[in-house]
């Protein structure tokens, strides 16, 4: 398939399917869940991190059962917003998996999504370190998702005749 935009992936979906958000870390492969809508993500699963051919399989029958189109890849790069070699293996990473599963995909930016997610998991549910590992990698890839379908979202224009009209 190829990789693209997250606006002209978002574009391309048919109507009701899903997106995966994926956070591929150096052992465990957070998996996050869009809704048919696009405008929600959800924590999925996580993944072990294996050979390529493995992990398509996943991939792949993850996105039959749960009718999803497209993937959107973690992008880690760097805090000034350039790529190193992590971004570079990430690009290559899902290059290789969109040929792999068949399915379109997009980077986006993940940049501290794992730090934001441990902090809300410390302060809102004031889980443990080892309660956090298990949840950590589902839950940032559905930050990373979310903010993939924020901001590709169509913007909708509100004109003053929608505002005042009545029921």
């Amino acid at each position: 398939m190829g990789l693209f935009n997250m606006t002209a992936l978002r574009a391309a979906m048919p109507r009701g399917q899903r997106l995966l958000g994926l956070d591929p870390g150096a052992r465990i492969i957070g998996v996050a869940l869009s809704d048919v809508t696009l405008m929600l993500a959800s924590p999925y699963a996580a993944l072990k991190r294996g050979k390529l051919r493995d992990v398509a399989v996943e991939i792949t029958a993850i996105a039959r059962r749960e009718g999803a189109g497209g993937l959107v890849v973690g992008h880690p790069l760097s805090m000034d917003g350039s790529a190193g070699p992590a971004a570079q293996a990430a690009h290559d990473w899902a290059l290789a998996l969109s040929e792999a599963t068949g399915l379109p995909a997009a980077l986006w930016d993940e940049r501290l999504s794992s730090a934001a997610v441990n902090r809300a998991m410390i302060r809102e549910a004031d889980l443990s370190r080892k309660k956090r590992a298990a949840a950590v990698d589902a839950a940032a890839a559905a930050w990373m998702l979310q903010a993939a379908l924020d901001a590709s979202a169509p913007s909708r224009m509100v004109t003053d005749r929608e505002d005042t009209a009545g029921p």
